[in-house]
């Protein structure tokens, strides 16, 4: 098994960052051909998804209805922090996506991306890629 971990900077409140790139890396520098690459991230208030890259609207699409069904209201949460839908919003996402790949590529499908997401930013964060396989 190998692993890796990125810093990332997010730049607003809300956010899909694409990480494909740096998936990619980690399965490169592993020197494995096939297996799967789990990218995992360490954070309350982020996630990680897979969803399409070719029309920058979805990922506004996505983020719109996550904000529709989890808004930031007052006085709803009981959380003192005052940050309860983004921790909603990263159960609903999740902290971890498997990505299978072969020949030394990831093995997402056309349209796919891997996309950091921010639900608590600005902030400085990380993600973990474990690298397994053969």
């Amino acid at each position: 098994m190998a692993q890796k971990t990125f810093e990332i900077r997010t730049n607003s409140r809300d956010e899909m960052i694409d990480v494909t790139d740096r998936v990619a890396e980690a399965v490169e520098a592993s020197g494995l051909s096939e297996g799967v690459a789990t990218v995992y991230v360490p954070h309350t208030t982020a996630g990680v998804t897979i969803n399409e890259n070719a029309d920058p609207s979805v990922v506004h699409d996505v983020i719109a209805a996550l904000d529709e069904a989890v808004p930031w209201r007052q006085g709803f949460y009981r959380h003192a922090e005052g940050n309860s839908a983004a921790h909603v919003k990263s159960s609903i996402v999740g902290a971890a996506q498997a990505v299978p790949f072969a020949g030394g590529r990831l093995t997402l499908g056309t349209w796919q991306a891997v996309f950091f997401c921010e639900f608590d930013g600005p902030r400085s964060r990380r993600f973990r890629v474990d690298v397994t396989g053969r």
